[in-house]
């Protein structure tokens, strides 16, 4: 929920407070301790900075001390993951920032040294896990049910040949366009050949040897193995869509443009359909992941629920107020922010 840098300062409240030190420090006629003294007899109190902190801080500071303590609670057992996860992601932010990361994290973020920053990293990790759980909380079995009739589909074994569009990252517009027209009429050459085939199976080997830009796979006959809608990453997005269109012992009879070039594909082999049960836990984690990107206010209300199950009790008033009315404004910034969102959505149709 914020800055972490402003624990330092409400701790040195504390320390001020317990007497730390080696003057002798004096009271007010109240006891309150005095830490600062100004001429005309003016005096600054331990409360008073207190009450200071508290009202700029306090809040922020109060939840990220509350929420550190409950996700290490609640995910024990991922508290080496989410430190390697940390680490691994200030490495890579290093490499890529070298002397200058501590002043883009500066300049970026709210946090002053790199140690900050990697703690919020840890604790947006365990934040996330506690965010998928509640997620997953608000997965009905009829989506579970109705998304496995529509979206969960066999393996299936496929087979491709890949006409590449052999340009340069530097080419210019005429050389991409006359490069586009070649691949396309060298796809159009295979499906031809495949369509005067009488073994398309063999003509399809012998094509993918001869034809295709796949090295990996052209002398195995073009093979891609057992696939299913995931399996192969986006740049074959198109190339699996076709695939599932298509029955065994079909090939497209229109090359399937993708963003590697152009591709000839052939269907197999189908296997059954995994059990409901089978692939119930995927399916509610495709899910989570879908509501959370769909629901913001997902993020908060997650932790608020956690808090709610840790029977989290803020007794100052004022600091309880402040995050009662955190609560409520966020989540109508959240749905104001959708209402406009879907007005604008309206207004392009």
């Amino acid at each position: 929920m914020g800055n972490l840098k402003k624990v330092a300062v409400v701790a040195m409240t504390i320390l001020l407070a317990g007497g730390c030190g080696a003057k002798t420090i004096p009271t007010l006629q109240n006891g309150d301790q005095v830490i600062t003294t100004l001429k005309d007899d003016k005096k600054i109190s331990v409360n008073d900075l207190y009450n200071s902190l508290k009202n700029q801080y306090g809040l922020e500071v109060l939840m990220t001390t509350i929420d550190k303590l409950i996700l290490e609670d609640k995910y024990n057992g991922e508290i080496d993951a989410a430190k390697d996860y940390a680490k691994s992601t200030m490495d890579q932010l290093k490499q890529n920032y070298g002397d200058e990361l501590l002043q883009a994290i500066q300049y970026y973020t709210n946090y002053n040294t790199l140690e900050e920053y990697e703690n919020s990293v840890y604790i947006s990790y365990l934040q996330n896990k506690a965010v998928t759980d509640y997620a997953k909380t608000q997965i009905k079995d009829s989506d579970i049910k109705k998304y496995y009739k529509e979206s969960t589909k066999p393996d299936i074994k496929v087979s491709y040949i890949l006409i590449d569009f052999n340009t340069k990252n530097d080419a210019s517009e005429d050389e991409k366009t006359k490069a586009d027209t070649e691949a396309q009429n060298k796809a159009k050459e295979v499906i031809d050949k495949l369509n005067a085939s009488k073994n398309v199976s063999e003509t399809f080997k012998e094509l993918a040897k001869e034809y295709s830009s796949d090295t990996s796979t052209k002398d195995d006959g073009g093979n891609l193995g057992y696939i299913n809608t995931s399996t192969l990453g986006d740049n074959y997005t198109s190339v699996v869509n076709a695939a599932y269109e298509l029955k065994d012992g079909e090939y497209t009879k229109t090359a399937v443009k993708s963003n590697l070039g152009y591709n000839i594909v052939y269907r197999t082999e189908t296997k059954e359909k995994p059990a409901l049960d089978d692939v119930k836990d995927s399916i509610i984690q495709t899910l989570a992941d879908e509501y959370v990107s769909k629901n913001e206010e997902s993020q908060i209300k997650a932790m608020q629920e956690l808090r709610k199950e840790y029977n989290m009790d803020i007794v100052d008033s004022e600091l309880h107020d402040k995050y009662v009315n955190y609560i409520q404004n966020s989540l109508a910034q959240i749905q104001e922010k959708s209402k406009e969102s879907s007005k604008t959505d309206n207004q392009t149709k």
